[in-house]
């Protein structure tokens, strides 16, 4: 039980604060500006279900799969730091949160893996974490047993980032009605920023990575 605790709290620990559902909230809602209510509890659905088997995905291949292709995990941060930089940039600068680059208001189709899922929800900062985790076993020569336990409670702690991306997404609208529209327009420029800082701070955490190796 403590080892299921254990897995349960690193895997939830480690991705909650990167994925950061809250603080997307506000972007998901401005994405889907016009839609209806039900087409987008539908979105938020769909969102946190991508969210949560990218995730899975990503902790169960990722590090299979960067291992076969040679590539260094550094590597994925920095190349991910980018993508969040960018992303948080375009957001910072677009003259209405409800019309940025991806293009959200009525009559506009907005798709549930992209952007909403990826990068907005589990960019590849998120990934690279994932693969962190997913990279980690028990000490020593585990047993099938403690396998087992350590696979359980890191998809319970990927099941409940899942969930809590779904209802942040589901009452955006309430978190948006209590803000108000100015309320709103601050947050997401001042959560845009802070996307931009976690970007720079995932390439700069790469780079000392790489730098460390090559002094090594």
């Amino acid at each position: 039980m403590n080892a299921i605790v254990g897995a349960f709290l690193l895997t939830f620990a480690g991705l909650f604060p990167i994925v950061n559902p809250l603080e997307s909230a506000p972007f998901f809602l401005s994405l889907t500006a016009g839609l209806p209510a039900g087409e987008r509890r539908m979105l938020a659905r769909k969102a946190a279900i991508n969210g949560f088997a990218l995730l899975l995905g990503s902790m169960a291949l990722g590090p299979w799969l960067l291992e076969l292709f040679g590539i260094e995990l550094p590597v994925v941060r920095i190349a991910g730091g980018l993508v969040v930089t960018a992303l948080g940039w375009k957001l910072l600068n677009a003259e209405e949160v409800s019309e940025h680059a991806y293009g959200g208001g009525p009559g506009r189709k907005i798709g549930s893996f992209y952007p909403l899922t990826m990068p907005l929800t589990v960019g590849p900062g998120s990934m690279s974490v994932a693969i962190t985790i997913g990279s980690r076993k028990p000490a020593g020569l585990p047993q099938l047993s403690q396998l087992a336990e350590h696979a359980a409670g890191a998809l319970g702690g990927l099941i409940a980032v899942g969930l809590s991306i779904y209802l942040a997404y589901r009452f955006a609208e309430n978190i948006a009605r209590l803000l108000g529209a100015t309320g709103l327009e601050v947050l997401v420029r001042l959560s845009a920023f802070i996307l931009m800082c976690i970007g720079i701070e995932i390439i700069w955490n790469g780079y000392s990575a790489l730098h460390a190796v090559a002094a090594s």
